[in-house]
């Protein structure tokens, strides 16, 4: 189904392993469509509850764009890349279902905007996480420079933008880049332990989760979003299952609808 991607489903948790240890999983065109791809099959397919991102080998998740694609390129050709880039990244974001990247080495450029545009992370304590655009007289294009600043602040973004420097995973836990810093060989599991967690709560309330957090950074009145949410809520059978469940002191049997 794909030509760069591993996918593998499991009780509802889908794991996406970009495969292309070669290069270091680098993204390039064709990395780009089989997650454009691979987002539409995540929404549409109900089987899949959940989703780990991560890439091949044990040296990087991915360790920036394919920049042989971009020798030639003009302003026009730059901003439609760029583009392309923000919109997949951005359908990441707003994905209804949790994504989460499992962050096993190298997370530079591409693959560090790649990495932020998921719910949350966690990292390999071998993890390297930066921005280094600027030694090629770029910035970052497929939504760094803001999510970086959303994530870990603005002093400590530009910090990192403008000098390319790398960060280890010790720092990334420190600046909250990343939720969870374990040893390589524990990195999937780890996922899958919160990922089970997550899948066994309401699902439709999930979702909500992930828009109304998302609203903060949006045009949109991030408390309006919330108390909307809030009150759909209450038309659902899983919120009554919920809170019937709580009252009878028994495990509810959340469904999605």
């Amino acid at each position: 189904m794909y030509q760069t991607l591993l996918a593998s489903l499991e009780k509802g948790l889908l794991t996406i392993t970009i495969n292309r240890a070669d290069k270091l999983n680098a993204l390039n065109k064709n990395v780009m469509c089989d997650l454009d791809a691979l987002v539409n099959e995540i929404e549409v397919n109900s089987e899949i509850k959940a989703v780990i991102i991560t890439g091949a080998g044990q040296k990087a998740f991915v360790a920036g764009a394919d920049i042989s694609e971009f020798v030639g390129l003009s302003t026009d050709d730059g901003k439609a890349l760029a583009k392309t880039g923000q919109d997949i990244f951005s359908r990441i974001e707003n994905c209804t279902k949790p994504i989460v990247a499992a962050v096993n080495g190298f997370a530079l450029g591409g693959g560090c905007e790649l990495a932020m545009a998921c719910h949350f992370r966690i990292a390999s304590d071998n993890a390297k996480f930066g921005q280094p655009e600027v030694n090629l007289g770029l910035i970052p294009g497929y939504g760094g420079t803001q999510r970086m600043v959303q994530l870990i602040g603005k002093g400590r973004a530009l910090e990192l933008l403008m000098t390319g420097n790398l960060i280890d995973a010790s720092i990334a836990l420190d600046y909250g880049l990343v939720n969870h810093v374990v040893p390589q060989d524990d990195l999937l599991p780890k996922a899958k332990m919160i990922l089970e967690q997550i899948m066994a709560k309401a699902p439709l309330a999930v979702e909500k989760c992930i828009t109304a957090a998302n609203a903060v950074f949006g045009e949109a009145n991030g408390y309006d979003v919330e108390l909307n949410a809030f009150g759909e809520c209450f038309s659902t059978n899983d919120m009554k299952e919920g809170t019937a469940a709580f009252l009878e002191k028994r495990k509810p049997k959340f469904k999605g609808v």
